[in-house]
């Protein structure tokens, strides 16, 4: 197993995006867990400090500690059922921002290569053809900066650490990864990993909905 970089998680105050009486979704800031981990020094997360404002918030999904970006938690069980068979069955739609090492081309493509976690090696997954469960992401190339490249991802599945290592995958990890980044690519500030928009349908009726933050890099 191997560790992180120290947990020193952000304080800064939530960023609502959107609240009503059946679900409420925020902007994570990066560095900060989405649910405790083990021990009192993972303690402070997002939905703890959410639950200081909405005691009745309830899981629905994750972001990694380092990815920032849409967050949607909901307020009543029905609604917890609700968005969580939607993540299930993949009927939400999820696009990320990234930045990534050196120069990605082509402009557009897909990823499908499935994945597992490594062991000896966990949290950090890989890719195994035999044992791994599928992952596909598309991506798309918004412009190359600096010897870097801006991508927009569009996972079609939701695997632990998909987009990191489908990008380690062509050659380009996430810069600021502190899994798969190495050299270079591993010395800036975060991670350069957004969940910059979530489409879903609201839990009361069923109408499609849009979420969106703009990344801070």
């Amino acid at each position: 197993m191997i560790t992180s970089t120290p947990y020193a998680p952000p304080d800064v105050p939530l960023d609502i995006l959107h609240h009503d009486a059946h679900l409420l979704v925020v902007n994570k800031p990066s560095g900060l867990l989405s649910v405790p981990g083990k021990g009192e020094h993972l303690a402070d997360c997002l939905i703890e400090r959410i639950r200081k404002v909405f005691p009745e918030v309830l899981l629905v999904h994750r972001l990694d500690r380092d990815t920032s970006g849409v967050m949607v938690f909901a307020l009543t069980p029905h609604a917890q059922r609700h968005l969580g068979l939607q993540f299930e069955n993949r009927q939400t739609r999820k696009t990320y921002v990234a930045r990534l090492s050196g120069l990605l081309e082509p402009k557009t493509g897909t990823v499908d290569l499935p994945l597992i976690v490594d062991w000896e090696n966990r949290p950090r997954q890989m890719v195994d053809h035999e044992r791994g469960r599928p992952a596909q992401t598309d991506w798309k190339v918004l412009r190359h900066e600096e010897g870097t490249t801006r991508v927009r991802l569009f996972p079609k599945t939701g695997r632990s650490h998909q987009l990191r290592v489908h990008m380690l995958s062509l050659g380009h990890p996430i810069l600021g990864d502190p899994f798969y980044a190495e050299g270079a690519a591993l010395e800036y500030p975060r991670m350069m990993l957004h969940s910059e928009e979530l489409r879903l349908r609201h839990p009361d009726g069923g109408a499609s909905q849009r979420f969106f933050a703009a990344p801070e890099f």
